[in-house]
């Protein structure tokens, strides 16, 4: 159970409030200890090149208590789990930045929408946290879609990725799809939309290009 992953998903560190929260500066990596629990465990929480890494020590036995990173349940070892995890919790809320979106390439993607024309992303579906519209502000049509979806629903492999859907001309879409990157639109019109991913395989210049046609295409 990666507990770091699920409590700083999306966050970004601000390295001069972890410095104030109390934690020590190591060749370039950050470490947190804390004692918890009358003093019977310890958190030793660290940030390598801005990625949350921890351990729980039982001070009784001095070793690692891994039984908060099993599927195990008991009053114990969920005491443990959850106290640790608010821990955590405390540390994103004093040294992280939230993003809206997991990716950097996303992020500098909604900073451009944002510059260029003005929108904030949409968030518009309880089930989906992470899927946001833009709209155009005259007749609040959608121009732009990005989603975090698994990659095994556009090709081959898995693990969590973004993209961007964009509406194009309907004669570019075919010659697009052909190239790396570009796959048919994603719970979109396949004839009209195209799903971008979002991973650094485009640079942000060619994707910004098909934001801003797909900004003029929707009127």
């Amino acid at each position: 159970m990666d507990i770091e992953n699920e409590v700083f998903k999306g966050t970004v560190v601000d390295y001069k409030k972890v410095e104030e929260y109390g934690f020590k500066k190591e060749n370039n990596v950050y470490i947190f200890e804390k004692n918890f629990l009358n003093n019977n465990f310890k958190a030793i929480i660290t940030i390598d090149k801005g990625v949350v890494s921890g351990k729980v020590i039982d001070l009784q036995f001095l070793d690692e208590y891994t039984n908060i990173r099993t599927k195990m349940s008991g009053k114990f070892i969920d005491k443990v789990r959850d106290t640790y995890k608010e821990i955590l919790i405390d540390i994103k809320k004093n040294c992280f930045k939230t993003n809206y979106f997991i990716f950097n390439q996303t992020n500098r993607i909604d900073k451009y929408i944002k510059e260029k024309y003005g929108n904030e992303p949409e968030f518009l579906w309880n089930k989906f946290p992470r899927y946001s519209v833009y709209r155009k502000n005259n007749n609040k049509k959608w121009y732009a879609i990005i989603m975090n979806i698994d990659l095994s629903k556009l090709d081959n492999g898995t693990g969590e990725v973004e993209i961007i859907n964009v509406k194009l001309d309907r004669n570019k879409i075919p010659l697009l799809l052909k190239k790396k990157g570009y796959y048919e639109a994603y719970h979109m019109s396949k004839t009209d939309w195209i799903s971008i991913i979002l991973n650094e395989t485009l640079n942000d210049k060619e994707i910004i290009e098909l934001i801003d046609e797909s900004y003029d295409l929707v009127k």
